[in-house]
């Protein structure tokens, strides 16, 4: 497998475009209608919030997805069509404006939402949209449709690698948005994924649901799980590999082959959470269980004490432990050791639950890097498990303070 430059529109079929069509007044150079278009069929699975309150775009596609086949994604940005007046019609309205223009059935188009969260979408901006959208559908079109699906982002999300499946070149594409509200228990706000390999529907499903979980999943900005969740991965068999069964010869291959692309999109994610000046890796080795670290691990990166520590480079392992305490899950203190590590080293700073003498200033310069890591050790298991998040800043206030208005 290699990275290659590229996102959704670079695998075999597939065409994508980016426009600014108004959702949002006052904005107009923001893109914010992304179309992701194959020429022939997938095979298509989604994953979706967890979210008791949904957005009118998630119960539209998760109907539309049941059949394991979808040829298109629509997608705004700046307004989140949730909770909002006429949502369904409108979501619908996205639908089959976008079948028209397509030329397919609206049963293959899924469809997408972000924004604010309460306000009826600009349905007139969309529709006109989507036409012209369509007509600027092209092979380049990924960058712009990643920069079309952002919100809050300050950093585009895209990711493509290539590989070989029985002797032919497949290649794989994402993009994801997502910065604030995100504590996704399914995927992150916004991810599609694209792919020319043959695979077949059930296994294309159980593929992206185990991806998912192990990185999606495993990352946190601020505790809040999004109304709007939705990750999709559409396969178009372009590429004319053998069908990937599960436990085919293949299988393997490429399903590490999406895994990559979910997991490093879902760190962007993290790393650009709103306001944050810092990528936090939480690392929980030694457990006795998967469930039980994945757990620790994503309290930890949650905790508000913990992230603003971070944000001030302060060596407060004390918050650490206290975090891992109120996870729920039973554990012994004096058998855990934690550490801080970056590119500048790595210091333990409690061992037996109970705080050691260490060098404050070393622990500062390896906190003050853009990317650290919390590293617990438990000594009761063989499990281990990562997750991700940021730190809590001021900006993050500022942001979130009058993102409405």
């Amino acid at each position: 497998m290699k990275i290659i430059n590229g996102g959704v529109s670079t695998p075999k079929g597939f065409k994508a475009a980016g426009i600014h069509c108004g959702v949002k007044a006052g904005n107009e150079d923001k893109k914010d209608l992304a179309l992701i278009v194959s020429e022939t069929e997938c095979a298509a699975a989604g994953t979706f919030t967890t979210n008791k309150v949904k957005a009118a775009p998630v119960y539209l596609s998760m109907n539309n997805v049941k059949n394991g086949k979808a040829k298109a994604i629509v997608c705004n940005s700046g307004n989140a069509n949730a909770c909002a007046p006429n949502g369904e019609m409108h979501a619908m309205t996205m639908c089959t404006d976008t079948a028209k223009a397509l030329g397919i059935n609206p049963e293959d188009v899924l469809v997408a939402s972000t924004g604010v969260i309460g306000h009826e979408i600009n349905i007139n901006a969309i529709s006109a949209g989507i036409p012209k959208a369509a007509e600027l559908l092209s092979e380049d079109g990924g960058k712009d449709a990643a920069l079309a699906i952002m919100t809050t982002d300050l950093a585009q999300k895209e990711i493509c690698v290539q590989l070989e499946l029985g002797g032919k070149t497949v290649t794989v594409g994402g993009i994801a948005k997502g910065s604030g509200m995100i504590h996704p228990n399914m995927g992150t706000m916004l991810s599609f994924i694209t792919t020319d390999a043959n695979v077949e529907p059930e296994t294309l499903k159980q593929i992206l649901k185990e991806c998912v979980r192990i990185s999606f999943n495993r990352i946190s900005v601020d505790g809040d799980t999004s109304t709007n969740d939705t990750c999709i991965i559409l396969a178009n068999g372009m590429a004319g590999n053998p069908e990937i069964t599960a436990g085919g010869e293949d299988y393997q291959a490429f399903s590490e082959a999406v895994a990559f692309i979910t997991r490093t999109l879902a760190i962007k994610i993290a790393k650009d959470g709103e306001g944050a000046t810092k990528l936090i890796t939480c690392i929980v080795r030694g457990a006795e269980s998967e469930d039980k670290a994945e757990k620790i691990a994503k309290t930890v990166i949650r905790s508000p004490l913990v992230k603003a520590a971070m944000f001030g480079a302060d060596a407060n392992w004390g918050r650490v432990l206290c975090a891992m305490g109120y996870s729920g899950e039973e554990f012994d203190p004096v058998k855990v050791t934690v550490a801080f590590a970056s590119e500048t080293g790595k210091i333990e700073v409690c061992t037996g639950g109970r705080g050691l003498e260490f060098d404050e200033e070393l622990a500062l310069k390896i906190l003050q890097k853009e990317e650290v890591v919390i590293d617990i050790t438990m000594q009761e298991g063989d499990f281990e498990v990562t997750a991700w998040g940021c730190d809590l800043t001021y900006d993050y206030v500022k942001i979130n303070g009058d993102y409405r208005t």
